[in-house]
């Protein structure tokens, strides 16, 4: 076995990355405090080619150094927005016609394996502050909360693990099915 070089990966440039098909997602970031874990989630929401990135509260915004350091130039390929306050987001994106689903540990969650996203509906992705998650503010906005389940000593991922283990079941279960 061996490694694919580059050019074998025929990644599209970042102009061909905009033009592409995007996952029907939006992720909203929740006051999340860490530049590094901002950076991380650009980064894998380009992966998984999603349509735009809201940060909201604290949550740090491009250009700086610290995003750039774990985004690997992927400020400049997702499309972004900021938002001083989580419910200006929710109001902006319900009246997009997303659905909004924090990714939380709470009360009537569904199980991440469980909830089967549609193919005709739009979302709009939650994530939360790394200390105290999605704040109580969002959760009485939401539509619904998926939950990841858990099996170790530790009551959560951190918010980048959390974003990829959702972004792959999205696309797994809306683009591989």
């Amino acid at each position: 076995m061996r490694k694919l070089t580059m050019d074998e990966l025929a990644r599209p440039s970042i102009n061909e990355f905009k033009q592409q098909e995007k996952l029907p997602i939006t992720i909203v970031l929740d006051n999340v405090r860490s530049l590094h874990n901002v950076g991380s989630i650009f980064r894998t929401a380009d992966g998984f080619a999603v349509n735009h990135i809201i940060l909201c509260g604290i949550t740090g915004t491009p250009p700086h150094r610290d995003i750039e350091k774990t985004a690997l130039g992927a400020t400049q390929s997702i499309n972004w927005s900021y938002v001083s306050t989580i419910k200006e987001a929710i109001t902006q994106l319900k009246s997009e016609g997303k659905k909004i689903i924090a990714i939380e540990q709470a009360e009537g969650s569904t199980l991440l394996h469980q909830f089967e996203p549609k193919t005709v509906e739009s979302y709009a992705l939650i994530f939360g502050n790394e200390v105290h998650g999605v704040s109580e503010e969002a959760m009485h906005l939401i539509d619904t909360c998926i939950e990841i389940p858990q099996f170790g000593t530790k009551h959560s991922f951190n918010i980048v693990i959390a974003a990829g283990i959702v972004l792959w079941d999205f696309y797994a279960k809306l683009r591989l099915n």
